[in-house]
């Protein structure tokens, strides 16, 4: 036979009362870490004891699930409210315009502007950032200077399968800050100079008298 239905009601017993809010609670928070696993849900459960004791689960952090949860909440409410529609944007365009000084203020400290109430701390991280920045904009360079070089040495295949093998062959790498390890060979054609004729000048004729 299964279980008879159980009186949904308060248990007056004080450790019979505990031992099912022990049991409950355990029961629920297991539940909702398999809620959040299956469904890939973002789940939050807090419980307070009757004697005020908190127990809770949230599946990523229990502060940014109550800010959203506040927002999702007010978004509701400004819905049903013009008027706190129109307050909503505005605030949102106040933090906007915040966001936009601050990525402007950050781009002039990169420039080199506005240093003076900087510490030693932020200057170092400052100088690391342009550090990190100057070193993409470098090897972006050499990939495209390698790229240039294969294509360079694509053509010059080309050409030299159409018109033969060329007479003298020389190799062009690459150049300093491509890179240790790159050779990338790049065949020039050079072909022999014509020679030039230089045949001595005919005698000159010899004139005189002939006397008898």
């Amino acid at each position: 036979m299964g279980r008879g239905k159980i009186l949904i009601q308060r248990i007056d017993n004080s450790t019979s009362r505990q031992v099912t809010f022990s049991k409950r609670r355990n029961g629920l928070l297991k539940k909702a870490k398999e809620l959040a696993i299956l469904c890939d849900a973002e789940v939050g459960v807090m419980i307070f004891s009757s004697t005020g004791k908190l127990y809770e689960f949230a599946s990523t952090s229990m502060k940014s699930m109550i800010g959203r949860y506040n927002k999702s909440k007010e978004g509701q409410h400004q819905l049903m409210n013009p008027t706190s529609e129109v307050k909503f944007w505005k605030r949102e365009a106040a933090m906007l315009r915040q966001q936009l000084q601050n990525l402007q203020e950050i781009y002039r400290q990169m420039m080199g502007e506005e240093l003076s109430g900087l510490s030693i701390k932020d200057l170092q991280n400052l100088e690391n950032q342009l550090e990190m920045s100057l070193r993409g904009v470098r090897m972006k360079k050499d990939q495209l200077r390698l790229d240039e070089i294969q294509k360079l040495n694509r053509k010059l295949s080309e050409r030299r399968d159409v018109h033969g093998p060329p007479n003298r062959d020389f190799r062009l790498t690459n150049g300093p800050g491509l890179g240790e390890h790159s050779q990338i060979p790049v065949h020039l054609q050079l072909h022999q100079p014509e020679q030039q004729n230089h045949d001595p000048p005919p005698r000159a004729m010899k004139l005189g008298l002939q006397l008898p």
